[in-house]
């Protein structure tokens, strides 16, 4: 199983709108293949143009590692010193915190990530989830 373009597009709009619905800040956001590659991206009106790269690294950490982003930042918090090893394997695009969420299918197999930024990390996080529900899918915080 993958995620279509469709999809990617129903996930991406299902969390502008949590995120209207909540009143958060302009949000960013991204969907990934299990492979770590772009589906679909869009960046809100009135959010910041580097928001791109911090939504990528939250998704691609989360795929590439087979963990969501608030299992990566607990990670960090008791070894830092693995998670910096893994930012240089991976040439610095892993944003190890919350937003990063896994897409998973319903026997557990990753099959990509979205990444969420604008508000607060767990702001995105909620916002994502509500996304990734709302198109039908199975995401893992």
């Amino acid at each position: 199983m993958s995620v279509s373009l469709r999809k990617a597009r129903s996930v991406i709009r299902k969390t502008l709108e949590k995120g209207a619905e909540l009143e958060l800040k302009p949000l960013s956001v991204v969907v990934l293949d299990a492979g770590g590659h772009v589906i679909a991206f869009e960046r809100q009106d009135g959010a910041a143009p580097g928001r791109f790269a911090i939504a990528h690294g939250k998704a691609y950490g989360a795929v590439m590692l087979g963990m969501a982003g608030t299992a990566q930042m607990a990670r960090a918090e008791a070894q830092a010193y693995f998670m910096q090893s893994v930012n240089g394997v991976f040439g610095g695009q892993v944003v190890p915190v919350p937003g990063g969420v896994l897409l998973r299918t319903a026997k557990g197999a990753v099959i990509g990530a979205v990444g969420v930024t604008g508000d607060t990390s767990d702001n995105d996080a909620i916002a994502a989830m509500a996304g990734i529900e709302g198109a039908g899918l199975i995401g893992e915080i």
